[in-house]
């Protein structure tokens, strides 16, 4: 398993990362299974998050004894000094640890100063001097935001989007980590499922030095794949060109990420994934999006009021109260020509 030294962290740790948001899904037993297998593969770069419900627990419950051998990263959504020494508290205690060595502020509607009155980046100074953490990132699905932070020179670590459908502007921002001794986290190199191939994505990310992408796993099969990527990295041929090409073509510009920044619906509709529904129907197996709970969840769409709430709340500038009806149309469709 290939290492790099991330940033200015002064932390090693694996170019292939295990993004652990998706093991809230599953038992905690098959959760230590994919964890530990993870680390056993090479990997020791681990990303949870304290508002991903479960997720820190079975992470404390499977790495704790092989703690001086992973690199543990962590998020807070607090908003101010007091809720983040909460969730520092929290997070210390269910991932079973005395200190965080990456904790990042998780997607801040703003980036947070020395001196702020939300008191937040003094807080995490304090736990640096404490010893509670040793690295302070942030994440964001916002450009603007992103490049703030980094230019401010105040984080040690940033987690962005970037796959193969990056933008200029995006591919700037990674290349500009690099220079300024950040270490960037990339989230959503699968573009949330919409990309099939991960040898497309971890071929392109590996052309960016001080980039480490962190893959969600749920499955070991998903795990086993990764790691045999990285036991055997691919050269960039020309049907992996091709494909890019074509991801580049559906899926630049104006799709959904499926950040989940636009939920709640006050309709209840399952807007993240919902709004996506062509994409997924067309590019990932089917049948999981046919049955219960997505029938009901997107009939919802049939209540949407247009108050424009998820409009306000997506960072990428979408109107998902526009589109909705599209992929209704398009899901009813799929389902009579399935037959169902």
């Amino acid at each position: 398993m290939e290492t790099t030294r991330f940033g200015r962290t002064g932390l090693s740790v694996s170019r292939t990362a295990f993004g652990c948001l998706p093991i809230q899904r599953i038992p905690a037993q098959d959760a230590a299974a994919l964890l530990r297998r993870a680390v056993e593969g090479g990997i020791n770069f681990f990303d949870t998050a304290r508002a991903y419900t479960d997720s820190e627990e079975k992470m404390g419950l499977a790495l704790s004894g092989l703690r001086d051998a992973i690199v543990l990263a962590t998020k807070t959504t607090a908003q101010n000094a007091a809720g983040f020494w909460t969730d520092l508290e929290t997070s210390l205690k269910t991932l079973r640890t005395d200190h965080i060595d990456i904790y990042q502020f998780h997607n801040p509607g703003f980036v947070p100063r020395p001196g702020g009155a939300d008191g937040l980046y003094d807080a995490a100074c304090e736990a640096r001097r404490k010893g509670l953490i040793r690295c302070i990132g942030i994440t964001q699905h916002s450009l603007e935001r992103a490049e703030e932070a980094v230019e401010s020179g105040l984080y040690d670590t940033l987690q962005y989007p970037l796959n193969h459908l990056a933008t200029a502007r995006e591919e700037a921002l990674a290349r500009r980590c690099e220079a300024r001794g950040v270490g960037f986290i990339c989230m959503k190199a699968l573009s949330g499922g919409l990309i099939t191939d991960a040898a497309i994505p971890f071929v392109y990310l590996r052309s960016f030095p001080g980039a480490v992408p962190i893959w969600g796993f749920q499955r070991m099969a998903e795990l086993e794949e990764l790691l045999a990527l990285s036991e055997n990295p691919p050269a960039l041929d020309e049907a992996m060109r091709r494909q890019m090409e074509a991801d580049r073509a559906a899926l630049s510009g104006a799709f959904c990420r499926s950040c989940g920044y636009c939920l709640p619906c006050p309709a209840g509709i399952p807007i993240h994934n919902a709004n996506r529904m062509t994409q997924l129907l067309t590019r990932s197996p089917s049948a999981q999006w046919l049955e219960e709970p997505w029938r009901s969840g997107m009939a919802r769409i049939r209540d949407c009021t247009r108050c424009g709430a998820c409009a306000k709340r997506c960072p990428y500038g979408l109107k998902p109260y526009e589109t909705l009806p599209e992929h209704l149309a398009f899901y009813e469709r799929f389902l009579r020509a399935a037959g169902q």
